[in-house]
C-alpha cells in the first residue's frame, strides 16, 4: 500500500495532472517525499528531476508540465533535509549535510522505489546540488540512464575574494568543530529577498510564484547553510574532479552553465565535463544561475538542448 504524501498547490503554480506524491525510506530509513506524474498516453521514457539546494518538488511543476508534454513519465523529489523531506537537524530551517553518500544512497532508493512504473529509457535532470548530486550517483554507476542533462549544476563554488583553497581549508575545520552552525553566523534569513537584489533569475513572474509557494506552506522552507554543507559541497566538487568513475560514465552528459552566474564556478563545471568521455559543456548565455526559472527566451535554450539529447537516445 502507498504511503501517500502531499503536493502543495497554489493558484500559479496548480499541480501538475497525473500526479500522485508518496514517502519512501532513504539511507539511514530516513523518511522522504517523491512525485510521480504521467503523461497522456503512451510514454516514450522517463525523467528523473532532482532540484537544487532549498528548492522542493513544487518548484518545478512548471518544469514537469513542460516534460509531461513531452511524452515523458516524471519523477521529482525532495532531497534530505529540505522540502518535505525529513530535515537533518533540530533546526529544521538550516541546511545542512553530513557528506555526500547518503545522497547518492537516498537516489538509488528512490529509483528502486519507482523502477517498475519509470518506462525506458531514462534522462537523469538536475539542477545546482541537484545536478552535482546526480552526477556522483552516475560515477557511482546508479541507475540505468541513457543521458543526463545538467542545470548550473553544482560543480564548484565561487568563493568571492577569498581563495578557494582557503575556504576549503576553513569549511574543513569548521565542519569539524561547529559543523551544525551557520555559515559565517549568517541564516540568511535577516532580510527580506527582493526580485531587484536577487542572482538567481530575470523572470519576475516565476521569482514571485516560487516565493508564494514557500508562503502557502512554510514547511517548504530552508535557510541558508550550515559549515557541514559547506564542507559537502567542496568535498563533492573535489571527489568529481579526481574519481575514476567520472571517465567511466558511458551516457550523454549535456551541462549547462549560466553566463551570468554567481554562486556556482563555471570553471568547474567545464573541468569537470571533459573528465566525461561524452560530456558537453555549454554556456547559456544571459542567464543567472537558476536557468530553468528564467525568462522564456533563456528556458527556449535548454529546452532545445534537452530536445536535442531526448531525440537521440
Amino acid at each position: 500500500m502507498t504511503d501517500t504524501a502531499p503536493l502543495v498547490s497554489i493558484p500559479e503554480a496548480p499541480v501538475p495532472s497525473g500526479g500522485t506524491a508518496e514517502w519512501f525510506s532513504g539511507a539511514g530509513a530516513y523518511r522522504l517525499r517523491a512525485a510521480l506524474f504521467l503523461p497522456e498516453g503512451t510514454p516514450r521514457g522517463s525523467v528523473v528531476l532532482s532540484g537544487g539546494r532549498t528548492e522542493p518538488i513544487e518548484k518545478y511543476f512548471e518544469v514537469i508540465g513542460e516534460l509531461q508534454g513531452r511524452g515523458f513519465v516524471v519523477l521529482a523529489h525532495d532531497w534530505r533535509g529540505q522540502g518535505l523531506s525529513q530535515r537533518l537537524l533540530p533546526d529544521a530551517l538550516k541546511g545542512h549535510a553530513h557528506g555526500f553518500a547518503d545522497f547518492v544512497e537516498d537516489y538509488r532508493c528512490l529509483l528502486a522505489q519507482f523502477e517498475t512504473r519509470l518506462p525506458k529509457p531514462w534522462i537523469a535532470v538536475g539542477h545546482s546540488m541537484g545536478g552535482c548530486l546526480t552526477l556522483l550517483a552516475l560515477a557511482h554507476g546508479v541507475g540505468d540512464f541513457k543521458a543526463a542533462v545538467l542545470s548550473a549544476p553544482m560543480l564548484g563554488l565561487q568563493t568571492g575574494n577569498q581563495p578557494k583553497r582557503a575556504s576549503r581549508a576553513l569549511a574543513w575545520i569548521m565542519s569539524r568543530t561547529k559543523p551544525t552552525e551557520y555559515i559565517l553566523g549568517d541564516s540568511g534569513d535577516a532580510h527580506v529577498s527582493t526580485f531587484e537584489t536577487n542572482i538567481l533569475t530575470h523572470d519576475a513572474k516565476r521569482w514571485a510564484r516560487n516565493q508564494a509557494q514557500v508562503a502557502a506552506e512554510p514547511g517548504l522552507k530552508l535557510n541558508a547553510g550550515t559549515w557541514g554543507w559547506l564542507d559537502f559541497a567542496f568535498s563533492a566538487s573535489a571527489w568529481l574532479k579526481r574519481a575514476p568513475g567520472v571517465a567511466a560514465i558511458t551516457i550523454p552528459v549535456l551541462v549547462l552553465g549560466a553566463e551570468e552566474e554567481r554562486l556556482v564556478d563555471n570553471a568547474d563545471q567545464r573541468e569537470i565535463t571533459a573528465r566525461i568521455p561524452k560530456g558537453r559543456w555549454l554556456q547559456v548565455d544571459g542567464s543567472y544561475h537558476e536557468i530553468l526559472q528564467e525568462t522564456d527566451a533563456i528556458r527556449a535554450v535548454f529546452w532545445r538542448e534537452f530536445d536535442a539529447v531526448a531525440s537521440a537516445l
